[in-house]
């Protein structure tokens, strides 16, 4: 019988490691946390420096038991929970629970479950990290402050069932604050000039654009302007004046951290960020990749030998590159960033994935690979074209060598559509014909456009992450739960990719902005994240870190409690009639969702779903098609008359034949 046991937090985890470590090991998995903050109730005692009342968490004593009965008769025990701040507390939570002494070295990590890593950090075993335990224990009570005592004024002051948070409040405005900015927009008019070329004997076409006059750059603001112009140059003589060749380099993207896989799997899968995080878990838990929460750049020595050969062998030694990424200075940089574990026989490995894994371990692995390959080069070529006291500019360019194109091409957001009225053509296979100083251009085409700048879009999943992680608001870990409860608490709602604050997230946030200035503050929730960053150092004292936040915190709220008025939330009244008393039926926000209720309840008490429809017709019946959602929230398409007389559902929109 084994007297060593290792205690993982996931049962899947604990397979692989088991088979890892052989019949000398025991191996069970805590699935998570098992000790935590009462549910119930606050749970902190502020007076004694912010003693937390830890008890067993709700059904996980008989796991508790099991771990307990297991480690009795164990003569060493290894604590192997995840290597970030929160499996750190979880090792603790088992250390004091197993009275394992505070001077054992019980600890062990790994950034990747493989048979080096797990015995490596057998034989590495360290002492409990109290520096993390305090870090994450400081995270926990200051999210309980904030959510235990700030709620209680949403439900008084508006309704039931709301809830605010230290991240979540500050994710939610600023999704709201880009929405202000949207509708306080005012489009500005502005033109493009475009010329299409031809030289004498050549075929191709130059596309140039309009630039300034021979003195300077100038911009096109008003048709008149555009007008005068086009009548000084129209099929004038065009004259090349100048011509520049250069060489242009495209550097690989790093390989991916927490952040940029969410906004990368958003962006080129579609994914939300809950699910690329429960994906990834779950290829980080078969030995597929590495640990999923980082915001490191860096890959170890064995990584980047790994990649040299499989990329000098596959390509060629003139594809690979030995880089190395510069961490940000913000980053915790306690882990790898997230790549393949192994990088040859993948193609058979992939067979045994889910078709969803298997898209998010390529997108991994050639992320990791391209990471490690040459600079794609381009030849790029500037053209100036002088036509009567008027420059344009043609610009050139073609793909030289591919280098990490050839496995790899990063997806970039939808930002905006401004104006850049001036801006150069730079398409990556636009190929210039040969041209000389003096050579004469016939104009085929001279194309005047009217353009107004357009508003900044607004945020999806991805392009959120991406301004929290600029901010330095939330963490890896924190990203993924976050916009998952404002999703949740109906504070936003997504219109195909894009979040959208509800009436419901305007009004709460409003109240915050109004009452909670410091929770609500971007550079203020960012300074506590490097407050908690300082106390994982080692840095600062977290019961000192509390009480700074607290007592103004505490006094304000009494403030808030005493003169904040109750806010009626409007209802939103739909054109529905309700067919028992003739009222308009307004829309309400329910748990899935919106519906109809009728607005004389409790006398009334109609209420019925919201059926959306399209504009097709039923290819089977001719009839309505309706849009319903599942309860995971998957679109789907039904007929009207399902099921009594038609049978139709799909989960493809359906397209009118009829249209052309």
């Amino acid at each position: 019988m084994s007297d060593k046991l290792v205690i993982v937090e996931s049962p899947s985890k604990a397979k692989t490691i088991k088979k890892y470590l052989g019949k000398d090991f025991e191996v069970i998995a805590s699935q998570g946390h098992i000790i935590d903050l009462p549910a119930s109730k606050f749970g902190v005692d502020v007076e004694k420096d912010f003693k937390p009342e830890y008890i067993t968490m709700k059904g996980k004593a008989k796991i508790l038991k099991q771990i307990k009965d297991e480690a009795k008769d164990k003569k060493v025990i290894y604590l192997a929970t995840d290597p970030d701040r929160e499996g750190e507390a979880i090792a603790w939570h088992l250390k004091n629970t197993l009275k394992i002494k505070d001077s054992d070295k019980c600890r062990i990590e790994f950034n990747e479950i493989t048979e080096n890593a797990v015995k490596n950090a057998v034989k590495n075993a360290r002492k409990i990290d109290q520096n993390l335990v305090d870090a994450q224990q400081a995270r926990r009570i200051l999210d309980r402050i904030v959510g235990y005592k700030i709620s209680p004024i949403l439900w008084k002051k508006l309704k039931k069932g709301l809830s605010a948070g230290r991240v979540q409040s500050v994710a939610l405005k600023i999704i709201i604050d880009r929405e202000r900015l949207i509708k306080n927009f005012i489009p500005e008019e502005y033109w493009n000039l475009t010329v299409k070329l031809k030289k004498a004997g050549e075929k191709t076409l130059i596309i140039a654009k309009f630039y300034g006059d021979t003195k300077k750059k100038i911009e096109l603001k008003n048709g008149e302007q555009v007008k005068q112009i086009v009548d000084k140059i129209n099929n004038k003589q065009y004259v090349v004046k100048e011509i520049k060749k250069s060489e242009r380099k495209k550097n690989p993207p790093p390989p991916f951290t927490t952040s940029s896989i969410q906004q990368e799997a958003s962006r080129k899968l579609g994914y939300s960020v809950k699910k690329t995080m429960s994906v990834a878990q779950k290829l980080y838990e078969a030995g597929h990749i590495t640990y999923m929460r980082t915001d490191s750049t860096r890959i170890s020595d064995e990584a980047r030998s790994m990649a040299r050969e499989y990329i000098v062998s596959t390509f060629g030694e003139k594809y690979y590159l030995n880089r190395v990424y510069k961490t940000k200075d913000t980053a915790q940089d306690a882990h790898e960033a997230i790549r393949p574990t192994h990088i040859n026989n993948v193609r058979g490995m992939v067979e045994s994935l889910t078709n969803d894994e298997k898209k998010l371990y390529m997108l991994i692995y050639n992320r990791f690979l391209a990471s490690q390959m040459e600079v794609a080069v381009y030849d790029t070529t500037k053209v100036v074209i002088q036509v009567e006291d008027y420059i344009f500019v043609a610009n050139g360019s073609i793909l030289k060598f591919d280098g990490f194109m050839k496995l790899y091409i990063e997806s970039k957001d939808e930002e905006t559509n401004n104006k850049d009225n001036n801006e150069e053509l730079d398409e990556d296979d636009y190929l210039l014909p040969d041209l000389k100083v003096s050579d004469v251009l016939e104009q085929k085409d001279l194309k005047p456009e009217q353009k107004f700048t357009e508003p900044p879009a607004r945020y999806t999943e991805a392009s959120l992450v991406k301004v929290l992680e600029e901010k330095g608001i939330g963490r890896p870990s924190t990203y993924a739960p976050t916009i998952s409860t404002i999703l949740d608490r109906m504070y936003i709602e997504k219109d195909k990719k894009y979040l959208i604050p509800t009436d419901l997230g305007n009004i709460v946030n409003e109240l915050m902005e109004k009452n909670f200035k410091d929770i609500v503050d971007v550079t203020f929730t960012a300074g506590m994240e490097n407050k908690l960053d300082n106390i994982a150092d080692g840095n600062e004292n977290y019961v000192k870190m509390l009480k700074e936040f607290y007592t103004p915190f505490i006094s304000n709220l009494a403030e808030v409690e005493k003169n904040q008025e109750k806010v009626k939330i409007p209802e939103e009244i739909s054109e529905e009639v309700c067919e028992y008393c003739g009222k308009n039926m307004v829309i309400k926000q329910g748990r899935y969702g919106k519906f109809l209720a009728c607005p004389g309840y409790p006398e009334c008490k109609n209420a019925k779903p919201i059926v959306n429809s399209i504009d097709v017709a039923c290819p089977k019946c001719g009839g309505k098609i309706l849009v319903k959602k599942t309860k995971n929230k998957k679109t789907f398409y039904v007929c009207e008359n399902s099921p009594k007389t038609c049978d139709y559902i799909s989960w493809i929109k359906p397209k009118n034949e009829n249209k052309k």
